[in-house]
């Protein structure tokens, strides 16, 4: 038997597993009171806004996949909120901006998190509002202990709090300092903010949905547009040194709904791998499959060792390069860039030596692009500082933090996959009268015409945020995902290769080491390349790590227990039994189940 640093849970009634215990505890109070998945995986989003303030927010946004016990087709919750009516490349370029900002209010999409959150819960939930959200209300008005990564995370930003982000000084720091690890933090706006939307949810009808639906409108149209609407605007400093106001109004809010859409799909080896549509990374993951099944080697799918990681990092590679030169709110050649054919031509690029060129594709017969900023020829490269980036892990595998992700699946067999981010405490400053910020997500825009992912109001930025679902033999088979910003669908792509390759339990292939390359040009500002890095945990051992640098990587070794964020929960139709692991590193996630 091969050690784990917990045991993959085993159960008939149902399986949680996310990024923080309590938000786990609440999804599991859920089931155990008559709920199902989707008022699990609801109650957690709201408590993990509460309990993982530095990793995501109200203000953030939250991509899920599902499927239903009725209906085992899979379907893509989007809740990532698009750019405003005034975001136009023109008006960044007329503030002297060659990127948008990785901070502060001109980086903020629309908010998309909470109203997803709450179509998920009006559509396919079962539990009322208020009972769904009592655990959030609880921690933000009672207290919860601390996580040491926030405190830590308000230190770092704790100049920039007290010299120009006031409210958020206001908010996080307790006589001058940051809070410390392990105090009960309350805050008492955000539980009146939810409070408010159980009221007017109450006052809007009798019925659960009418209910649900008021409080979404209170949130678009209502008392939390307004605030948002008056304070986003304001100027304060951004990540670019200068000050500048924000773009969202309160007729942004009320024109934006979060959406059901259909998944991207791949077959593969008997099952089925469900993604988000190319308006986020996750098709680069089926890429990515279907290259390394072109090249026609099953012992390639071996991701610990030195072959099979290259073979997985080179196709990576080219994966994420069709990523930057195709992938955005637009018509993306997605049947073309996931066929036979396509995936042939681009294994026969994979080399015995690693690339260090950003190569994409010609799809539909169609010529890739890149930005100027991308292939060199645009303004000089910029430089990062304490509020940038997705707050995860740093080029040289030191943690900073995560994303947040959570999976449930009950005991009908109804299953969820959501990873909720952005609006982290660090984004942009606090809205006081709601008690929290807006997020950063439009930095992944270029301000650029022409491109996959240029700017323009009303379109999506190009999320890294990629939920899987997994069927097997047509049923819900797992649901599973990592936080991890461009690392997520590569920690996933080691567990998936691990499980449904390998045939390791849930727990046993999340626990093993882990890598990712950097060999691409990041989604966050400000935006940089490391051509032909590769960062992995030293558990690989010396001889892979050798053997990936004689392949021509420049191997930068993590420590052991740094990389791969995997939450995973399983459900095997024929039996009925329920599995669930969690990711120990950190020592935050947790599976919870019987």
């Amino acid at each position: 038997m091969t050690f784990t640093t917990r045991p993959t849970l085993e159960g008939t009634f149902g399986m949680v597993s996310s990024t923080h215990w309590i938000a786990s505890q609440a999804a599991m109070r859920e089931l155990e009171l008559g709920g199902n998945a989707f008022d699990a995986a609801v109650s957690a989003g709201f408590v993990l806004h509460v309990v993982e303030p530095h990793l995501n927010g109200p203000g953030g946004d939250m991509p899920a996949i599902i499927a239903t016990a009725d209906d085992p087709t899979p379907r893509v919750l989007c809740g990532q909120g698009p750019a405003p009516a005034g975001a136009t490349i023109e008006h960044y370029r007329s503030e002297g901006l060659d990127l948008v900002p990785g901070s502060g209010p001109l980086a903020a999409a629309i908010p998309g998190a909470v109203d997803a959150w709450l179509l998920l819960l009006r559509d396919h939930g079962t539990r009322a509002l208020q009972d769904v959200l009592a655990p959030a209300i609880g921690y933000a008005r009672h207290g919860h202990p601390l996580l040491g990564r926030v405190s830590a995370t308000v230190e770092t930003v704790q100049e920039l709090f007290e010299t120009d982000w006031h409210t958020s000084a206001d908010l996080w720091l307790r006589d001058g300092k940051a809070p410390a690890p392990g105090a009960l933090f309350t805050n008492p706006a955000w539980a009146d903010t939810l409070d408010r939307l159980v009221a007017e949810g109450r006052a809007a009808g009798s019925t659960r949905e009418a209910q649900i639906d008021g409080a979404r409108r209170a949130w678009s149209q209502g008392f939390v547009a307004e605030a948002v609407d008056a304070f986003s605007r304001k100027p304060f400093r951004d990540s670019s040194g200068e000050a500048h106001g924000g773009l969202v109004t309160g007729a942004d809010l009320a024109g934006f709904s979060a959406t059901w859409e259909a998944p991207a799909t791949l077959d593969w080896r008997g099952h089925t791998i469900a993604k988000t549509g190319a308006w986020g990374q996750g098709p680069a993951l089926l890429q990515t499959l279907r290259t390394l099944d072109a090249l026609g080697d099953d012992t390639l799918l071996d991701p610990s060792s030195a072959a099979g990681i290259h073979a997985a990092a080179e196709s990576l590679k080219l994966a994420f390069a069709d990523r930057e030169a195709w992938y955005g709110d637009v018509d993306v050649p997605l049947e073309s860039l996931l066929s036979e054919d396509y995936a042939a031509r681009r294994a026969s690029l994979v080399g015995d030596r690693a690339s260090l060129e950003v190569r994409p594709g010609s799809a539909d017969g169609r010529e890739p692009r890149l930005a100027a900023y991308v292939t060199g020829a645009g303004a000089p490269q910029a430089a990062g500082d304490a509020t940038t980036g997705e707050p995860t892990v740093a080029p040289s595998g030191a943690t900073r933090g995560d994303t947040c992700h959570v999976d449930v699946v009950d005991r009908w067999g109804n299953m969820i996959s959501a990873t909720p981010s952005g609006g982290w405490l660090q984004s942009s400053p606090t809205i006081p009268e709601l008690g929290f910020c807006l997020g950063s997500r439009m930095q992944m825009f270029w301000l650029e015409e022409g491109l996959a992912s240029s700017l323009a109001p009303g379109r999506r930025p190009r999320t890294t945020l990629t939920p899987t679902l997994v069927l097997r033999d047509g049923l819900p088979y797992m649901a599973c995902g990592s936080p991890g910003g461009d690392q997520q669908d590569q920690w996933q792509l080691v567990f998936l290769l691990r499980h449904l390759v390998g045939g390791q339990q849930l727990q046993e292939a999340i626990d093993a080491p882990s890598w990712h390359t950097t060999s691409f040009p990041g989604s966050f500002y400000p935006r940089q390349s490391e051509p032909g890095v590769l960062v992995a945990e030293d558990r690989l051992g010396p001889d892979v790590l050798s053997g990936l640098e004689a392949r021509g990587h420049t191997v930068r070794v993590s420590d052991p227990w740094s990389l791969g964020r995997l939450c995973a929960v399983t459900r095997d139709a024929g039996t009925g039994v329920l599995r669930a692991g969690a990711n120990p590193r950190g020592m935050q996630g947790y599976a919870v189940g019987r």
